[in-house]
């Protein structure tokens, strides 16, 4: 499905339906607008489905970091006067939700994470990868599923065009290494607001253990293990993670109604 992306107030987005509460997508690293068409299609009707597209290329580059980002959605929740958000985060999109959520708690209504970083990650962010190596990084760009089937085509094309950009590698590593620098073992406790864990069992970046640590670390927080699934459930089992995000998003509703 094609949407319309807005920009205003040196914002990019897209936003399926401003007069409902926002369910707010972060993306990955690597991450596109594609990624969240399942969850985009099916939470509209209730749902204001906001996907800010993260500056990792158009910050200054002394401000390309976790934290930068995080800033970022935080000057954007305000654009858009949110009162309060349900925040999605796929990988680097989870980490920066959770420091969102850590800085912003009275911005939360809940937090759902699904192959998130911030405990423990492995990926080709960190150090340069071979370039104009395209069978490498379609290796690698299929290496985040558990079907290869799902890495389409555009997915492989987009992730070896970034590669092979010099400055848009530089930046892919500076974030990489940022989040790795912010860990957020030690600061996990103090989140209150109630938590989805979405994890793949067969996600090769972050394992499922780093999927049951948050879920100790976490108070209130609950994990759903998806089986024959990698780094991306919202991808590779869209129903499934739709099935079990609805009844999380519903029990949150009912216990605010009662």
């Amino acid at each position: 499905m094609d949407y319309v992306i807005k920009s205003e107030g040196g914002y990019k987005y897209i936003e399926t339906g401003d007069d409902k509460q926002p369910l707010i997508l972060l993306h990955g690293l690597f991450g596109t607008m594609s990624n969240f068409d399942g969850i985009m299609q099916h939470f509209s009707p209730a749902y204001n489905v906001v996907v800010p597209i993260l500056p990792i290329f158009e910050l200054p580059l002394r401000k390309v970091s976790v934290s930068g980002l995080v800033e970022h959605v935080a000057e954007f929740v305000e654009h858009k006067k949110f009162r309060k958000v349900h925040v999605l985060g796929n990988s680097l999109g989870g980490h920066i939700a959770l420091l969102y959520a850590l800085g912003h708690p009275d911005k939360i209504a809940s937090i759902i994470l699904t192959g998130s970083s911030g405990l423990f990650e492995s990926s080709m962010g960190t150090s340069f990868p071979p370039r104009n190596n395209y069978e490498f990084i379609k290796k690698k760009t299929q290496s985040t599923f558990f079907d290869t089937e799902v890495a389409s085509q555009e997915l492989i094309d987009e992730v070896f065009d970034i590669v092979n950009d010099r400055n848009k590698a530089i930046r892919v590593i500076a974030t990489a290494k940022s989040a790795i620098r912010h860990n957020l073992g030690d600061k996990l406790h103090h989140l209150s607001a109630p938590t989805l864990l979405v994890w793949g069992m067969q996600d090769t970046i972050t394992p499922p253990f780093v999927g049951e640590k948050f879920l100790e670390l976490i108070p209130n927080s609950r994990l759903v293990m998806i089986d024959q699934c990698g780094h991306a459930p919202m991808m590779e089992h869209p129903e499934e993670f739709n099935k079990n995000l609805e009844a999380f998003l519903k029990e949150i509703s009912a216990t605010e109604a009662a």
